[in-house]
């Protein structure tokens, strides 16, 4: 039993995320969803944060977004950006499940061009996550600092992308611009940052 293993045989099992894991399964959909230990967190870090406005770029089918809304203060709203419709019904559908679908709202397609769709209507949110192609993770990041209320907290997964960001030999665009993410969390003056190397790693940074 690694450290990971073992810290996670300390908590009591999700019956409810264990559904989504399996439905995400049964739908043939990437296995990729944020680890329970990370999940956990998020819901600990909207609780801290006390936010009322979330936003979440990549809903897969919804262990995210579960773990986001169950932080939210009593009349928070999450919003989930989703490339795929398919995917961002059956997010909803969890969420509704989980007693939480009267507080998510879904938008379909490009997250880049809900980005700016968001920042039309002047819109702010207090904490971001983060978790979707990792070519655009500068971009997001970049959104994120412009969309920010005072203060607000970033969250970005697979920070290390399976060790890939360590290895020099790796070439390819999503590795590259993670990397630069990461660079942006440890370095940007704009920023306070921290990457957390458990898991898949998870960058936290608050917006100044």
């Amino acid at each position: 039993m690694d450290a990971e293993q073992y810290v996670e045989s300390l908590f009591a099992r999700d019956e409810m995320l264990e559904r989504v894991e399996e439905a995400i399964r049964a739908n043939h959909m990437p296995e990729i969803s944020i680890v329970p230990g990370y999940g956990r967190l998020l819901t600990l870090l909207v609780k801290l944060v006390r936010a009322k406005h979330v936003l979440e770029i990549g809903a897969l089918g919804g262990y995210s977004g579960i773990c986001l809304a169950r932080g939210l203060e009593q009349d928070g709203r999450l919003v989930s950006l989703e490339l795929k419709a398919e995917y961002a019904e059956l997010a909803h559908r969890h969420l509704k499940e989980a007693g939480l679908g009267d507080r998510v709202e879904y938008r379909v397609g490009e997250a880049l061009h809900s980005l700016e769709q968001l920042a039309s209507e002047g819109k702010r949110f207090d904490l971001f996550f983060i978790d979707a192609d990792k070519g655009n993770y500068p971009n997001y990041l970049e959104w994120a600092i412009k969309l920010a209320a005072p203060g607000a907290l970033v969250v970005g997964d697979n920070a290390l992308l399976h060790g890939k960001v360590a290895n020099p030999e790796e070439k390819r665009n999503g590795v590259v611009k993670l990397r630069r993410f990461n660079e942006m969390i440890a370095g940007d003056d704009r920023l306070e940052g921290v990457i957390l190397p458990a898991y898949d790693g998870l960058a936290l940074a608050r917006i100044k």
